[in-house]
């Protein structure tokens, strides 16, 4: 087995087991590879073993690698804030945008989506603990963002999205994924039914599975130190 597959196999293995352990349905967890910075041929290898979402952030670079891997079937993921300027790309190339925190870039979003193309799926991002280096609607006004974006054409919201500071401590991480796990619940009981907690990282990922995250971004324990 290559670096990869094995670092593949093994976070395969983890959300398996966090699954159990947590009574999670089985394959509840969606695993996205976050390759930015790393070569194609690294997608292409996790490709062919299985992997199919991949998630980037700088525009330009995950561009030239689509170009690059357009023989394949992958689903490419937008992560992080998204200025204005950029958003006509992320329309043309990204089936997911998990970074969304102003009516502003969703309305942009939607009148640039294509109707030749399927609605783009986005999520709302959270700033859980007001940190000031950081994107992000605040808790108290999501449940307003989610209700105005939730009317636009040519996208579909489907939940939230966050990205606590590190923190060891595997109590204040469940703490956190609780905060927005509950923010989601508050949002469907307005009316919406969104189904996607975007949350989870690579040093707490099991946190993560155990307050329902469904889709987990993993970068280092994948593709290794950048």
């Amino acid at each position: 087995m290559t670096d990869i597959s094995q670092r593949y196999q093994t976070i395969l293995d983890k959300i398996k087991q966090a699954e159990i352990q947590y009574q999670r349905e089985p394959n509840s967890v969606k695993l996205i590879a976050v390759s930015k910075t790393k070569p194609a041929k690294m997608i292409r290898e996790m490709a062919s073993l299985g992997q199919q979402a991949f998630g980037e952030n700088y525009l330009q670079e995950a561009i030239g690698k689509q170009d690059e891997l357009s023989d394949l079937d992958l689903q490419w993921h937008f992560i992080g804030h998204i200025q204005s300027n950029k958003t006509k790309d992320i329309t043309q190339h990204f089936d997911w945008v998990h970074g969304v925190d102003r009516f502003k870039i969703a309305k942009r979003l939607s009148d640039q989506r294509s109707d030749q193309k399927s609605p783009i799926d986005i999520c709302l991002q959270v700033n859980l603990e007001a940190e000031l280096t950081k994107s992000g609607i605040s808790p108290e006004h999501a449940v307003d963002l989610a209700q105005q974006v939730s009317t636009l054409p040519n996208i579909r919201l489907r939940g939230l999205m966050a990205i606590p500071s590190p923190n060891n401590s595997f109590s204040v991480q469940r703490r956190l994924f609780m905060q927005l796990r509950k923010l989601l619940e508050q949002i469907n009981q307005s009316g919406l039914k969104l189904d996607t907690l975007s949350m989870g990282m690579t040093d707490d990922m099991e946190a993560a599975i155990a307050e329902g995250a469904t889709h987990i971004r993993i970068g280092t324990a994948l593709f290794g130190a950048r």
